[in-house]
């Protein structure tokens, strides 16, 4: 009971805590270097080749702040992200991978306050307050007419949340009696417009919100992903089960700008040192017990 009331204070008041780090300072370049060319060139051949070389070495990337990474992301997605209402700070596995990327590339890592799940995108398509969103994020192609995404770094599936010995199913929740809760602007709430069209939907923000509707029967049901779900209901919603699986195949990925290509590139290189050096296979035992 314990652990659930420290979960639902720390959801709930998560946007009343500031991670940012300093302020936010305009953006810089890190560059790389360009390769010299020939000198028994003429001077003409010699600008060219050097200023071709340049383009086609050139390794920069844009950042916020400089030397530090600036992520985003909405703070109620235990175990990926949430506030500790005892620091202040937030907690999780994608803290932590963002942490871990920074320091393969040299970099450090700050948050930003949370903010709502359906303006990450928006946000770091526009640019200039910060450089990523990690928040369990579901790469698909709508996303990724508006930004980049790394590599995946987690696959996933969605998941119906009822009461603890409920018999309902996808079947007898599509019913204009039944109200389905989602978090706004997920894949969950894409898919229940999609199988559950008879259905009551009811799109909110906060994750802790619509477990506790499901709990006390405001909602007949909550679809939201699996690994989110599974460890709030082994943690602290016992009373809840999960109905179904639903296998959607998902993939999470960090989102990039497009004005940024070789940030993304770079993620993508320490993603990949991550998983040869076995960064990852410890973020994954120390966040879900196994790996994945």
């Amino acid at each position: 009971m314990e652990e659930r009331e420290h979960i639902m204070k720390s959801f709930m008041s998560r946007r009343q805590f500031i991670y940012a780090a300093g302020a936010i300072a305009g953006s810089a370049v890190l560059a790389g270097c360009g390769s010299s060319s020939d000198s028994s060139s003429s001077d003409s051949t010699s600008s060219d080749s050097s200023s071709s070389s340049q383009e086609a070495t050139d390794d920069s990337y844009t950042l916020v702040t400089e030397g530090t990474i600036t992520c985003i992301a909405e703070m109620g997605f235990t175990p990926f992200e949430y506030m500790d209402d005892q620091t202040g700070e937030p907690k999780g596995f994608d803290i932590d991978l963002m942490a871990a990327i920074a320091d393969h590339m040299g970099l450090t890592s700050t948050w930003l306050p949370s903010q709502a799940f359906d303006t990450l995108v928006p946000t770091i398509k526009q640019g200039g307050k910060a450089d990523v969103a990690c928040s369990g994020i579901t790469i698909n192609d709508e996303r990724k007419q508006e930004i980049d995404f790394s590599d995946p770094y987690m696959d996933s599936n969605q998941s119906i949340v009822v009461q603890a010995g409920s018999t309902e199913t996808e079947e007898t929740l599509n019913d204009a009696s039944k109200t389905i809760a989602c978090q706004a602007g997920t894949t969950g709430d894409e898919w229940i417009s999609e199988n559950l069209p008879n259905a009551q939907k009811v799109s909110l923000q906060d994750v802790a919100a619509a477990m506790a509707g499901v709990e006390t029967g405001l909602y007949n049901a909550f679809v939201i992903d699996l690994p989110v779900s599974s460890n709030l209901i082994s943690q602290s919603f016992t009373d809840l089960e999960i109905a179904e699986e639903i296998p959607t195949g998902e993939q999470y990925g960090i989102a990039i700008s497009k004005d940024n290509p070789n940030l993304t590139k770079a993620i993508n290189q320490a993603l990949q040192d991550m998983n040869d050096d076995g960064t990852m296979a410890e973020l994954q035992q120390t966040w879900f017990g196994t790996e994945l």
